[in-house]
Formats: C-alpha cells, structure tokens, sequence
C-alpha cells in the first residue's frame, strides 16, 4: 500500500518532531490537539525547529516553506478521513489511547493503517478497539524525532505482514532506521534502558555516590554522551515514572518498580529539564 498521507494525534513534544519528520519527507500530514492553545504550541514548535534548520545551513528557505505547506492544523477528529497512515501520540494512558483509537477506526478509510508512539503499552489493547486488529501497528519514535534516526515497529500477534513491510517502508521513506520487535512491555530499547536509569536513581537513593559522580561514571566509563540522571532529566521523571509503573504492572519484576525517590520527585514537581529542576537545577 502507498501511503500518500499522514496523520498524527497530538502536538506535543513528540507529535510536533513526528509531524515535522513526516512534513520535511514529502507527506501531506494532518495534525491535531485537544485545544487551539496546545495546537498553536505545537505548530510554533515545528516552525521553530525548521528555522533553526535554516539558520544552520541544513534547510533551505524554499524546504521550509514548502514543508510548511503541507501541514494542517485541526481540532477535528474527522479530518482524518483521507489519511493512509494515522499515528497516535496522546498521554501514555491505555485508556485514552484506546478512545482515540475507536475514533480513527470510524473516521478513517478501511485500507488504512492506525500506529501508536506509545513507548511502553500494549499495541494489542489499542487494536482491539478497533474492527481492524490486523492494520495497527506500534511505531516508537525517539525524542527528539527529527534527529533520532530509530523507529521501533512494534508487532502484535495480529498485525498483518503487509501492515508490518508498509510500516517499516514508511519509517525508510522519513529517514528512520526500523528495528522490529514483540509486543511486550517497554518493547526493546527501554526495556533495557528503564533498568539502567533506574538502577542509577536507586544508587543515589542509597547513597553510592553523588549524582555527579554517577553521571561522570558512566560517561567516562562507558562513553555515554550523558550520564543517567542527566538522561533522566532530559526524558522527564514523570515520564520515566509511567513508563516504569505500566512495566511494572504488566511483567511484576522488581526491577521495573519506581523507585521512592523517583515518585516523590514527580510529587514534587521536580521533573527535569521541563520543569526547571530534577537531579540538576535547570533554573540557574
């Protein structure tokens, strides 16, 4: 199947990087948000990275405009109907992810394919809200998208292997590098990276070392670009802390359960970078 046009659910952090992906590669894409306020960031979000694009020589005035051109704004969930391809990006809540899912399956047209951003959820819970198991798909973007080069497609045991070739040919066709994994929790990269960030936040829980000395460790020692509470921060602890929880409830392996210090930091409001303080104090 060609998929000529896109569409994302949510403008976010990761929906505006994965509309700006998909935009620059040539797709017509349609984006929305649950209010004008949230849109309105998001689209500045997009404009913004295409100028710094320009400005550093990787983008031409002529590319912005015309990636530009091919987006559109909503707050309509209708206006998916002539979309090939949908991705969802809302709140990782399975719930949630399930409404939207019901939606676009009434709204879009049969031959079209529905994929989840979820970095952790089951993709089979979300296809089972929908009357085309067989056409939904994970693809797990990494922030921020339109530097990281991975796409993760996630396969349930009902996905169909055209849904499979046609995902991992669109992820080719935006510049991606598609790894194909289970549905299973946490899928492969943060499977293996949520125990490491956790195991980090337990030892300065427990008093192994400063939390620069932690993150020097690991740099230096591993030659890591940023040391673990440093990724933490960049990611968000609230982030980290439902990706963790959802693991954890699914697998029951100690490893994957919050830490204390963790849960008290999103409490706290201390989430990283985006709050202005987590590990580090990003307000200075």
């Amino acid at each position: 199947m060609e998929i000529k046009r896109v569409g994302v659910v949510g403008c976010g952090l990761m929906g505006s990087g994965i509309t700006e992906v998909c935009a620059r590669a040539g797709y017509s894409v349609v984006v929305s948000d649950i209010n004008q306020e949230l849109l309105d960031k998001g689209m500045k979000a997009i404009r913004s990275s295409l100028d710094a694009g320009v400005k550093k020589g990787k983008l031409t005035e002529q590319d912005r405009e015309a990636t530009l051109g091919r987006l559109k704004g909503t707050l309509k969930m209708e206006d998916y109907r002539d979309c090939d391809l949908v991705i969802e990006v809302v709140i990782e809540n399975l719930e949630e992810k399930r409404k939207v899912f019901a939606t676009l399956d009434k709204v879009c047209p049969q031959h079209a394919i529905l994929a989840s951003n979820t970095s952790c959820l089951s993709i089979l819970d979300m296809a089972m809200a929908t009357k085309r198991p067989a056409q939904v798909v994970g693809m797990h973007f990494f922030q921020p998208a339109p530097i990281m080069r991975l796409v993760e497609v996630v396969r349930t045991i009902l996905s169909s292997d055209e849904t499979i070739e046609t995902a991992k040919a669109f992820c080719q066709s935006v510049g991606k590098k598609p790894i194909l994994c289970k549905d299973i929790p946490g899928f492969i990269v943060n499977r293996l990276a949520i125990s490491f960030l956790l195991t980090a936040i337990r030892g300065l829980e427990e008093g192994l070392a400063t939390r620069e000395d932690i993150d020097q460790g690991v740099m230096l020692g591993l030659n890591h670009p940023l040391g673990p509470l440093q990724l933490a921060d960049f990611i968000g602890l609230d982030t980290i802390y439902y990706i963790c929880s959802a693991m954890y409830e699914e697998l029951k392996d100690p490893l994957y359960a919050p830490p204390t210090l963790l849960k008290k930091m999103v409490i706290a409001g201390h989430l990283g970078r985006k709050s202005g303080k987590g590990f580090y104090d990003y307000k200075q």
